[in-house]
């Protein structure tokens, strides 16, 4: 007799706690209508030990919800990152639930919710980049990717503003995924200049752009092709390790890299490049020699190839490799402004010694010497600095360096006519 008590007991109290989740998740609803998301999450954290036990349909329903109410939040600007995040992890537990029943109520809702998310979350880690808050900025992107791991841009671009933020705690693990994607992002880009906006709009394929030229809503069509981004990836990956005292795991890294993608140039230059950190210079010197000889005529690679040498103080090299970059490609802008830039270096030592120099005859003399140097150092590279100014005319830093020199060889009418465009 006792047991049948035991058991039926047991039956009421299963019941009344069914009733009183109901009851929560009612009450969380109730609250969330009223416009408080933080009280309906408080009423549902009491029915979270009990959710696991319930029906499907009351699982689904409390994760609704709740993840209604951390988007209210973030809507809000309440600690936006992290309940967007919240809200996409809990939309996504009741995806499954309902998966896994074979019953769809509210999963319909929270995907297209889960979509909004995901787009709240980019556009919120642009305003952290913005606003130079790079590592909150990774951390939605990553987030972000999570949410839609089949756009894998989202990592690249998670991992690249690590890097900006100096987390290389952070970056490292987003770029190791990267590796064992193989992601490259090399593809092609279809835009076209929004006649209303004037900004330049992105379209996922030709035809919409040409149609959304054809309709006059926009103009200036332009397709451009986007390069891999492996090398980048890899070179970021091997600094990132080396920094770490990890240089084997880099090497390691990079030299995966290359038998995975034989065929991508940048890498043999991110492999020099390591070894010329760790002062390996015959190997370096190889690597150089391979990369010349695979693609003699890549503009992009010989002026990396400058960059690497002028990194190196190898200035003559730098040299070198930037006219050549400029003899295979004539716009080739940061030629000209690295070539201006190398030649300004020879200014330093001139300053600092016409600076010491006193007031005798034989230091004024000296003095005389030292400045038609300086002079002729600024002559050597006024055609790089027209040239990429004509190049890229918005460019201020370049046309306030030519500016400068205008001025220390008092050409003042072409100084005048510079001032005058800027």
């Amino acid at each position: 007799m006792k047991s049948k008590y035991v058991i039926l007991a047991s039956a009421l109290l299963i019941s009344v706690a069914t009733f009183a989740q109901k009851d929560q998740i009612k009450s969380a609803e109730k609250a969330l209508k009223s416009g408080d998301a933080q009280g309906a999450l408080t009423i549902l954290k009491d029915a979270e030990n009990m959710v696991v036990n319930a029906k499907d349909v009351e699982q689904a329903q409390y994760y609704f919800v709740k993840g209604n109410a951390y988007l209210d939040l973030a809507n809000k600007k309440v600690e936006e990152g992290k309940n967007l995040s919240s809200a996409a992890e809990t939309y996504k537990k009741l995806i499954d639930v309902e998966k896994a029943s074979g019953k769809v109520k509210f999963s319909t809702q929270a995907a297209a919710s889960i979509t909004e998310i995901k787009g709240k979350l980019i556009n919120s880690a642009i305003a952290d980049s913005q606003a130079s808050k790079h590592a909150d900025g990774a951390k939605k992107l990553y987030d972000a990717y999570l949410l839609d791991k089949k756009d894998t841009i989202n990592l690249y671009y998670a991992a690249s503003t690590a890097v900006n933020a100096q987390d290389f705690d952070l970056a490292l693990p987003m770029y190791e995924e990267l590796k064992k994607l193989n992601y490259s992002g090399k593809g092609t880009s279809f835009t076209a200049v929004n006649k209303i906006s004037g900004n330049e709009d992105g379209f996922n394929n030709a035809k919409d752009r040409d149609l959304a030229v054809k309709l006059g809503t926009h103009e200036k069509p332009k397709t451009e092709a986007i390069p891999s981004k492996r090398g980048e990836i890899y070179k970021n990956l091997a600094l990132i390790l080396v920094q770490k005292g990890r240089s084997e795991d880099a090497k390691k890294a990079i030299a995966d890299a290359r038998k995975a993608n034989p065929e991508d140039s940048s890498l043999i230059l991110t492999e020099a490049n390591l070894y010329l950190e760790s002062k390996d210079y015959e190997t370096y010197k190889k690597l150089v020699g391979e990369a010349l000889q695979k693609d003699p005529n890549n503009a992009d690679l010989v002026f990396n190839l400058g960059v690497i040498s002028a990194n190196a103080k190898n200035l003559a090299d730098a040299e070198k490799y930037y006219l050549k970059a400029i003899e295979i490609n004539p716009n080739y802008t940061n030629a000209y402004l690295n070539l201006a830039a190398l030649k300004l270096e020879a200014e330093k030592p001139i300053i600092d010694e016409m600076n010491k120099l006193g007031t005798s005859a034989k230091d004024m003399k000296r003095y005389d010497v030292l400045k038609a140097q300086r002079e002729n150092v600024f002559r050597g590279v006024i055609p790089y600095l027209k040239k990429a100014n004509e190049l890229d005319p918005k460019n201020e830093d370049v046309s306030k360096t030519l500016l400068g020199v205008y001025k220390a060889l008092e050409m003042t009418a072409e100084a005048k006519a510079l001032k005058a465009t800027m």
